[in-house]
Parts: structure tokens; C-alpha cells; sequence
């Protein structure tokens, strides 16, 4: 008995068995010295976004790139599952792998996270804790050789509970079970707000904006508590278009709440028409 709660205990420190996985699974923040660590780890795939000409001057070893735009459809949404599976694949993602993302833009990272999120892959992706510019001053290498587009698989799996539209908010406007978070600026806030929501600005997560290093989970948490997140109540997050929306998505997951990105935002609830602003 003595011995089971021991190997019990062991296996809650290292965290979840998830099958296919060899590396003890880290958290959805990880440090630079945790990914300096198993960059030569097979079971961990670095992915980054942002621009282009910051990735050619210098990335993470063995770290491919994808463009925002790469993942966009129509009306700056996502791609078709099966062809974003594929686009994300060819840069590193894949079933069996701990997808660990990074970039200089914590809203485009933000959206990166969304879109696996919303292929069914949230719980094997983390954030790095910090940018090219951390990774540097923690004194890890950096190297400017591209890596070719990789092979593995990225299935796409059913993710119900990610993604919502405009009459899915709309029917919750007055639901105690919704906690309603507006991720934009004070000024786009005073021109215009879904009711019952809260502003909570996407830069208040972070202790270092110009390394993009998170403030600890407990403040994050208690940050989000603030605006109204609590045990019982579900997180939906909005913006203009979708991006800081989807970084005050993977905050809510990050903090201990469930949660929901509205990917269309203010800009869609607009064009609704009838759709209730307050001003």
C-alpha cells in the first residue's frame, strides 16, 4: 500500500502518462531551461509564428515557423480542420509530441495555441515562458538553419467545446455560468462592449512584456477571479477579430478555468445587426 501511494505521488509530480509520450509532460508554461533541456528530445516539437525575418536572423534549434496568415480562412478565420492539420503538421505538430510554442507576438502565439486547440490537441501544447529575446538572455543557442517541413501526423480530433459563434453568445448573455471577458483596449472598450462583459487587458499577464515572461499562475488566476472566473462559471473570451482573444483563452486553460474563444468578436458581433452593444 505504502509503495503504491509513493509511485502515486511520483507520477502526479511529473505529470500526466499521456500514451506515446516518454518526457515527464510539463505544464502549459514552460521555462527556457526546461525546453533547452529535451531540445534533442524526440517527443518535442517547437513551433514558432511571428515574423519571418525575426526566425531567419535567429531561432531556437530545431524550430520551424508558420505565418498567421498561413492558418487564416475567410473573414480571418480558421482554415478547414483537415487542410489547418495538415499546414500545421508540416511544421512540427503531430499526435504523439509535446508541441511547445513560441514568438514575439503573444497574440499570434495565442492564436496558434487556438487553432490546435481547436484540432483537439490542446493538452499536449505549452507556451514557452518568454520570447527569442528570454531564450537569448538565458543564454541558450540559437541557430538561423531552417529545418525541412516535417513528416509526422496531426490528426484532427472532435474539439466541441473551443471554438463559439455569435448565437451561442447570445444565449448566454445572462447566464451566471458565463464569465464574459473582453481582451481589447480601454479605448475600443468605451466605443463599444458585448453586456455583461469584463475588460481585462492582455498584457496584464505578463511580468516582462518585452520578453513575453508570464506573471506566475497564481496571479493570472487571481487576475481572471477579479473579472468575475470563478469554480462553476465558464470562460469565453473576445477581442476584435479573434487573436487576444485567443491568448486570454490560453490564460483561462493556464489559470485552472474552463473556457472558450468567440473567434469572430467584436468585429462579427457587429455585423450581427441586432446584437446588443453597450456603450
Amino acid at each position: 500500500m505504502r509503495k503504491t501511494a509513493i509511485a502515486a505521488m511520483v507520477v502526479g509530480l511529473l505529470g500526466s502518462a499521456t500514451p506515446g509520450f516518454q518526457t515527464p509532460q510539463p505544464g502549459m508554461v514552460v521555462s527556457t531551461a526546461w525546453l533547452a533541456a529535451h531540445l534533442d528530445d524526440s517527443t518535442v516539437a517547437v513551433i514558432t509564428t511571428g515574423e519571418r525575418s525575426i526566425y531567419d536572423r535567429g531561432h531556437i534549434p530545431g524550430a520551424r515557423f508558420i505565418g498567421h496568415d498561413e492558418m487564416l480562412g475567410p473573414d480571418h478565420r480558421l482554415l478547414e480542420a483537415g487542410t489547418l492539420a495538415a499546414i500545421l503538421a508540416r511544421a512540427g505538430a503531430r499526435d504523439e509530441a509535446r508541441v511547445v510554442l513560441y514568438g514575439e507576438s503573444a497574440m499570434t502565439t495565442g492564436w496558434l495555441f487556438m487553432a490546435l486547440a481547436a484540432l483537439g490537441h490542446a493538452g499536449h501544447v505549452s507556451m514557452l515562458d518568454g520570447n527569442i529575446d528570454a531564450w537569448r538572455a538565458d543564454g541558450h543557442r540559437v541557430e538561423t538553419v531552417q529545418p525541412r517541413a516535417a513528416t509526422g501526423r496531426l490528426s484532427v480530433r472532435p474539439a466541441p467545446d473551443v471554438i463559439v459563434d455569435a448565437p451561442w453568445v447570445r444565449q448566454r448573455l445572462e447566464d451566471p455560468k458565463v464569465c464574459l471577458i473582453d481582451a481589447r483596449t480601454t479605448r475600443e472598450w468605451n466605443q463599444g462592449r458585448l453586456p455583461g462583459a469584463t475588460l481585462v487587458l492582455w498584457q496584464d499577464l505578463f511580468a516582462d512584456l518585452n520578453q513575453l515572461r508570464f506573471k506566475p499562475r497564481d496571479e493570472i488566476r487571481a487576475m481572471l477571479e477579479r473579472a468575475g472566473a470563478a469554480p462553476g462559471r465558464e470562460v469565453v473570451t473576445y477581442c476584435a477579430v479573434g487573436m487576444r482573444a485567443s491568448l486570454m483563452y490560453f490564460a483561462a486553460l493556464h489559470a485552472g478555468f474552463p473556457a472558450r474563444v468567440y473567434v469572430g468578436s467584436y468585429e462579427d458581433w457587429r455585423r450581427q445587426g441586432d446584437a446588443p452593444i453597450v456603450r
